[in-house]
């Protein structure tokens, strides 16, 4: 990689699920199946409601709906689900993810991938990017507090051993950019299955496609300003 030369961000932080891999509907196809095999139901609008929470909230919610196994059980399962889908149909990035990830790689920024999602799944993911992708990663099960807090966010930047006000993180959900706003990160909203407006991102984009490290550089320039101001 080639060493920064803009004056911007040390680091990106990304979530993963419907941020950089468009791997929501993977989960939904999981989670119906399993609800309706203990004799329940489970709508696309309660699926939505999940979308950035921990696994093992979302756990406790199967449970309520009849799955009667436990939480470390119900995680496992549908991480096995999504794992299986993933190796089934590779990995279904999300418009614009992997060329703009890949455009910051060469850049020379430092990234990490900060998700909810068990660390062996980011780590296959992560494995099957054609790329060196990620020089951190935390899954949901390496951090005692779970977005919206914004320790899943201070983690990454520790591990990359850069300060949380010189990084930029990259959302689809409530939850999660609650998290990342917390932290004090820089943050852009890219929506996928549900709305960010009136969330508090940086920047709303429509999507990563098209996307570049100027841009990236602009967006934490004018937010380092609004910080001083």
């Amino acid at each position: 990689m080639t060493s920064l030369h803009n004056p911007g961000p040390k680091a990106v932080l990304w979530d993963m699920d419907g941020t950089l891999v468009d791997t929501e509907p993977y989960w939904i196809a999981a989670e119906t199946p399993l609800v309706e095999s203990f004799g329940g139901t489970w709508t696309h609008e309660d699926a939505l409601q999940l979308v950035g929470n921990d696994l093992e909230s979302s756990a406790r919610i199967f449970q309520r709906h009849g799955v009667d196994m436990g939480v470390e059980e119900i995680v496992e399962h549908l991480t096995d689900r999504v794992l299986a889908q993933i190796a089934e149909q590779g990995v279904p990035y999300r418009p614009g993810a992997r060329d703009f990830l890949l455009s910051l790689r060469e850049a020379g920024y430092r990234t990490a991938l900060v998700t909810m999602s068990r660390h062996r799944m980011a780590e296959r993911i992560a494995g099957l990017i054609d790329f060196d992708a990620f020089d951190a990663i935390l899954g949901g099960d390496d951090v005692a507090r779970p977005k919206p807090h914004p320790e899943p966010y201070l983690a990454g930047a520790r591990a990359l051993g850069v300060d949380i006000d010189d990084c930029v993180a990259i959302e689809d959900s409530p939850t999660g950019l609650t998290a990342a706003i917390a932290s004090g990160a820089a943050t852009i909203g890219v929506p996928s299955l549900v709305a960010l407006g009136g969330v508090g991102a940086t920047q709303l984009w429509d999507s990563l496609e098209g996307r570049s490290v100027d841009d990236l550089v602009a967006l934490w320039q004018g937010h380092r300003a609004e910080a001083r101001a």
